[in-house]
């Protein structure tokens, strides 16, 4: 049977125990109807069963490569209850990406619906051991249905469990390096949306809107975990829609919802509709969001969405803020409990209060991070240096106790004695109507620390000139973050999320195509530095 430590909960046990305190209550629905919690409990049983039978054993991976749906909610319970290990899959991984994490990680199950059958049967032949495939939806020779899972009459074995055996590997988007496996124990998942609720983001009997992907960890947790912790319920939608994400919220009842940034501006950019304030949230989270974003949001329908959070799948969360007391939009919050978090320079030395730093992080209680990249030492070591977690992150810390975001480390400038947040130069530049995308890197200054290029994707049909970019610099931008260096680029690379891979750029600072100003004789006199 599982075991306990110390009050901290493995994962099957934590729903068999809010089944069995209230078995009929509501607690989930995606695209369906309500399920409760008895009826979760008992489905999971049955396909956990069926999962022993395929000979799943504890400790063995189990691969998910589904998009949000009632059988991926099941699974989540199921795997753990045999002891095995969840693999969720982004659903858009394809070749290398999705070749990457299956020979990392080895599932001996890949469970995934038609269209994820067709993204693996390319790399199965550079995978290391092929996994047997289970498919949500109609089946064919060459699969087992997962309906047979569901219908299975087995019976559940009894798994040991502790809290500090590993229940999910959750991948990082990989923006500056190929992506890695957080190993996440079931301590870790269990307990840490116990902060949020410690702070006040959520309260007892919520309904919990989102549409955030199960296959990340917020869906996960944020989401999921959050309804069955809090003994309310949750509303996962299969997928985002800006303009039935408020209709849906009215719908549901829902008193809080999640999000990410770019779903609050699209919710934002639809036309205005009747009673767009009848609605019960209490609470609402798009992060990050610019205080823009939040008052906007708050005069159109009458709450002000909360982003003050800041932490990773490896420490999740490192810092928040709390609704309950004066609002500090822009910040990532404090220290949350069970942490220690510092602002060291490279040398790990604590920098002095109000200077940028990397954002370290350690626990001070059990089950507060991750355990470690799977499969990956090098890349552990690489980030538990002196005993700290390093993010990777830069912040700073005011008067207050509240940490304010700066700039992902690798993508931190420093020129002419100047620190640069490549984040707002992309913000500035991305200004100019000739361009449609942008990326901002440092490149190695042969005066020492850095000069910076920019890779620019022109607006459809108007590239612009290097006297019109530099015009354009000159004016909107401090003559230290003028880029040296300027490449038009037709697309920027990024990840399955569309995140920019930064260190994909890094690798080719200067090609035949990259116009370099100071040759040029494009730069900014001494005397022009300021306005005059």
């Amino acid at each position: 049977m599982p075991a306990d430590q110390a009050g901290y909960k493995v994962l099957g046990d934590w729903l068999r125990e809010e089944a069995a305190l209230d078995p009929h209550r509501p607690f989930v629905q995606c695209a369906s109807d309500w399920v409760s919690l008895e009826e979760l409990d008992r489905r999971s049983d049955r396909v956990a069963a069926a999962l022993q039978g395929l000979g799943v054993c504890k400790g063995d991976r189990v691969a998910v490569n589904l998009p949000n749906r009632m059988e991926f909610i099941v699974l989540i319970y199921a795997i753990a209850k045999t002891g095995a290990i969840q693999v969720p899959l982004n659903t858009y991984l394809r070749g290398e990406f999705l070749r990457h994490q299956l020979a990392q990680t080895e599932p001996s199950l890949y469970i995934t619906d038609d269209a994820g059958l067709k993204m693996l049967e390319p790399v199965l032949p550079q995978v290391p051991v092929a996994p047997t495939v289970i498919l949500v939806g109609d089946s064919n020779e060459s699969t087992t249905s997962y309906a047979e899972l569901e219908n299975s009459t087995a019976e559940l074995l009894g798994v040991t469990l502790r809290p500090s055996d590993v229940c999910a590997i959750i991948y990082t988007s990989g923006t500056t390096g190929p992506s890695k496996g957080c190993t996440i124990t079931h301590g870790y998942y269990c307990n840490l949306i116990n902060i949020f609720i410690d702070l006040g983001w959520y309260e007892h009997g919520d309904v919990i809107f989102g549409a955030n992907p199960l296959f990340h960890f917020s869906g996960q947790t944020w989401l999921v975990a959050a309804a069955l912790a809090v003994r309310g319920s949750a509303v996962v939608e299969p997928s985002f829609s800006a303009s039935g994400y408020m209709a849906r919220i009215r719908e549901t009842g829902a008193t809080a919802a999640l999000g990410m940034g770019a779903m609050g501006m699209a919710v934002l950019a639809q036309p205005v509709a009747e009673g767009e304030r009848e609605h019960k949230l209490r609470h609402i989270t798009f992060m990050p969001s610019s205080a823009d974003l939040i008052t906007r949001f708050e005069e159109r329908f009458g709450v002000a969405p909360f982003a003050e959070v800041f932490g990773q799948s490896e420490c999740w969360p490192a810092l928040l803020g709390d609704p309950r007391g004066p609002r500090r939009p822009g910040s990532m919050g404090k220290v949350t409990p069970g942490l220690e978090v510092r602002l060291v320079d490279d040398d790990d030395i604590e920098v002095p209060l109000g200077e940028p730093g990397e954002i370290v992080v350690r626990p001070t209680e059990p089950y507060r991070l991750f355990s470690d990249y799977w499969n990956d030492p090098r890349a552990t070591m690489s980030v538990f240096r002196n005993l700290w977690h390093h993010t990777g992150d830069m912040g700073r810390q005011d008067e207050d106790g509240y940490f304010w975001f700066v700039d992902r480390k690798k993508d931190s400038i420093r020129r002419r004695g100047e620190n640069v947040s490549s984040i707002e130069l992309e913000q500035a530049i991305l200004r100019h109507d000739a361009v449609a995308n942008v990326a901002v890197h440092a490149v190695p200054s042969e005066l020492g620390e850095d000069d910076i290029k920019v890779c620019i994707v022109p607006a459809r049909g108007s590239a612009p000139s290097p006297e019109d970019l530099f015009d354009f610099f000159r004016r909107c931008l401090p003559y230290y973050a003028i880029p040296r260096y300027v490449e038009l680029v037709d697309e920027l690379p990024a990840n399955v999320n569309g995140r920019v891979q930064k260190f994909v750029l890094r690798e080719r600072p200067i090609t035949p195509n990259t116009l370099d100003f100071q040759e040029l004789n494009l730069v900014v006199a001494r005397s022009e530095r300021r306005a005059t």
